[in-house]
């Protein structure tokens, strides 16, 4: 079965068709962006080669056309027919408290995802033009919906309850729901076969490090908390998201004029990496201004890998101990320069690095720490849209 994976946001479409029944081979991916202005882009990988171009994008469904034509075309195409493509998985930012696993697509279901759209207001409304754009343009395939809290269903009340009255978390679902749950599920199990073991077994940090950026506590097997919450904003400095911030920042800011909308502009899109740093989001950019004497590049810099050094110990006694710690995301995979400072000076918590291993190493599943270390650590690379593929092929092979 060929399955069109679709990560939808609120200007772009990012794709795979992955062919499930060939070893899940990547047929071909791509990404529109710009979706709604003037001119889009179009960027479509297959075969080992490349297109491109610059063409208007009016809406989702037009972009999901673009998408099907491109797939089919007798130059740039992969697939003969659309009647090729067996099913369509959907990634979905928040399933609340409703959704604790992947789901089949009907009426109720995307009524459902409605209804929780107050919860992922810059995410929703993508992810169900993306559901609906499938169906205008292809009615009779299935779709699933793959919820990026749906691993995170298994916090216990003592990691999901705010210091709040108990009724707003009744009232209005006010709690920790998590996100990146498709990628923590992959690394963690991919990650302990790299160290020859189960992950039902283990007690697993994973620390998924990207433009967004989250860690989750994983206690065999299952999500025991994690760094961001009821929204996206919670936890580690972002690339241009806050993270944590004492929630009178927000009263007081709201004394001095601003609203909703500006506070959601100034949370999302203009805090974070590029907040401190003035004009830098990259951490290849960040390191660059650091290592250029670039004073607020630094504070950048340290504040993000002092952030997730915080979070490893305190993840660490919750569950008394850890087992294998492993980084994966953009950054994670990637950027060795920040898991340098991340990982320093760790041997109080049983890490021992190997750091000839560490440095220079990008976008290769490799094993950091060395044979004495009494905590496992591991870069380890994601493949959230294999997941979205094989929940997708799970549900739609019964």
């Amino acid at each position: 079965m060929k399955i069109l994976v679709l990560n939808c946001g609120s200007s772009s479409i990012k794709y795979q068709l992955i062919d499930m029944a060939n070893n899940a081979q990547v047929m071909a991916k791509g990404l529109l962006e710009r979706i709604g202005l003037e001119m889009g882009e179009f960027t479509h990988k297959y075969n080992g080669q490349k297109h491109y171009e610059q063409l208007p994008i009016p809406n989702h469904t037009e972009g999901i056309k673009i998408v099907l034509k491109a797939l089919t075309d007798p130059q740039i195409g992969v697939i003969a027919d659309l009647k090729e493509i067996g099913a369509v998985g959907n990634r979905v930012a928040h399933g609340g408290e409703i959704f604790k696993d992947s789901v089949l697509v009907d009426d109720k279901v995307i009524e459902q995802i409605k209804s929780l759209e107050h919860l992922a207001p810059l995410h929703t409304p993508g992810n169900l033009a993306g559901i609906y754009a499938m169906r205008e343009v292809l009615p009779g395939v299935p779709q699933t919906a793959v919820f990026d809290t749906a691993f995170h269903s298994t916090l216990p009340p003592k990691s999901y309850l705010y210091g709040l009255p108990y009724e707003m978390y009744e009232k209005y679902g006010i709690r920790r729901y998590g996100f990146h749950g498709t990628s923590h599920k992959f690394v963690a199990e991919k990650g302990a076969k790299m160290i020859g073991r189960d992950w039902n077994d283990l007690k697993i940090i994973s620390c998924h490090l990207g433009s967004g950026a989250s860690i989750a506590a994983i206690d065999h097997g299952k999500s025991f908390d994690t760094t961001m919450g009821l929204t996206a904003l919670e936890g580690l400095v972002m690339g241009s998201r806050c993270g944590d911030v004492d929630p009178g920042v927000i009263l007081y800011l709201m004394d001095q004029g601003y609203d909703s909308k500006a506070l959601t502009k100034l949370l999302y899109k203009q805090s974070g990496l590029i907040g401190i740093s003035g004009d830098k989001q990259d951490m290849r950019d960040i390191r660059a201004g650091r290592d250029a004497g670039d004073v607020r590049a630094t504070y950048a810099f340290d504040m993000f890998a002092q952030r997730v050094k915080r979070y490893i110990g305190g993840y660490m006694a919750e569950m008394g101990g850890c087992d294998l710690l492993l980084f994966t995301g953009g950054i994670g995979e990637n950027a060795w320069f920040m898991r340098r400072p991340i990982l320093e000076n760790m041997e109080c918590l049983g890490i021992k690095i190997d750091f000839s291993k560490n440095d220079n190493v990008m976008g290769e599943d490799i094993i950091l720490s060395t044979p004495d270390s009494k905590v496992a650590t591991v870069v380890c690379t994601t493949d959230e849209e294999f997941v979205i593929a094989s929940d997708t092929y799970r549900l739609t092979s019964k």
